[in-house]
């Protein structure tokens, strides 16, 4: 749903406030630095700055934001500089941003992109396996293998002790 108005600064501002906690952990969950990650949570809010859907529901515009910054993080590793890059940065960046990174989470950051994110979007946002699919336009039985592969490998990574005591 498209509107010609633009938004305002105070109904931008206001989405910002309560959706950007959200956008930065989807961006660091791919790119694991505080820098890059900050440069998308920009770019994030830029294009809803310039887009001019309405939104049913603060719903809606979380899971349109998530969905874009999805996008924009996939499209970062697209850049053959980006893919070179290897950052090890990630804990300190937690704890600045008022969250910490614990061992499970840790071992999701780990994951390929698809677990990943299907695996953060349901444990850590809340979101069903159905909304998972929405928002990302993926097929729900993908989601669903998605989810059960995660799980599968992050109780490899348990069992091993690759990130244990």
């Amino acid at each position: 749903m498209k509107n010609s108005s633009p938004r305002s600064n105070e109904e931008v501002k206001q989405i910002y406030n309560r959706h950007v906690g959200t956008v930065y952990r989807v961006c660091f969950m791919y790119l694991k630095n505080e820098y890059d990650t900050d440069d998308l949570v920009a770019d994030t809010f830029c294009k809803l700055m310039k887009d001019r859907i309405q939104f049913e529901s603060e719903e809606h515009e979380k899971a349109w934001l998530i969905r874009v910054a999805s996008n924009l993080c996939k499209n970062h590793f697209r850049h053959w500089w980006n893919r070179m890059k290897v950052n090890k940065d990630t804990e300190e960046v937690f704890i600045e941003q008022g969250f910490e990174i614990d061992e499970t989470m840790e071992m999701i950051m780990n994951l390929p992109d698809r677990y990943k994110t299907a695996i953060y979007l349901h444990y850590y946002e809340g979101y069903s396996a159905v909304e998972i699919a929405k928002l990302l336009h993926i097929k729900e039985s993908t989601i669903y293998g998605h989810l059960h592969t995660g799980r599968k490998l992050l109780k490899i990574q348990m069992e091993s002790g690759l990130y244990g005591t």
